[in-house]
């Protein structure tokens, strides 16, 4: 249990893709005063989970911090891979998206080969001879 467990908490339950807070508000919701280095030392917000107890608790939240102004004191906490909202209907947002880029008309057959077997043989006889270090 960190002492920064409400942090993680309030962040966790927020649906926004940036929450801007205060330091101010930052200490009324953990219950506690934050340390002087978190005032004057800008790589206290550092997004390292390593060593760094407060920066874990937005980082577990999915979140990470920007915008730090310690002149003002105030930061934004930008979730982590913020995607825009699926779609309510089900479709992915590319969904149709190349749709009449391409036209094939009618009576071509898509099955058919491009090449025949023999443009093929002579193709591979070409590159085993190439490949052999052999003159074409």
């Amino acid at each position: 249990m960190s002492k920064y467990d409400a942090l993680t908490k309030h962040l966790a339950s927020r649906v926004e893709s940036r929450v801007q807070m205060s330091f101010a508000d930052l200490e009324a919701l953990l219950g506690f005063v934050l340390p002087a280095s978190a005032r004057s030392y800008r790589p206290w917000w550092a997004n390292s989970a390593h060593g760094h107890v407060q920066s874990k608790s937005w980082l577990e939240a999915g979140y990470q911090s920007e915008q730090v102004d310690l002149e003002s004191e105030r930061l934004v906490f930008v979730r982590l891979n913020a995607a825009s909202p699926a779609p309510r209907n089900g479709d992915h947002p590319l969904f149709g998206c190349m749709a009449g880029a391409i036209t094939i008309p009618d009576d071509l057959d898509l099955t058919a080969p491009m090449y025949s077997d023999a443009d093929v043989e002579d193709w591979a006889d070409a590159k085993s001879t190439l490949l052999q270090g052999r003159q074409v």
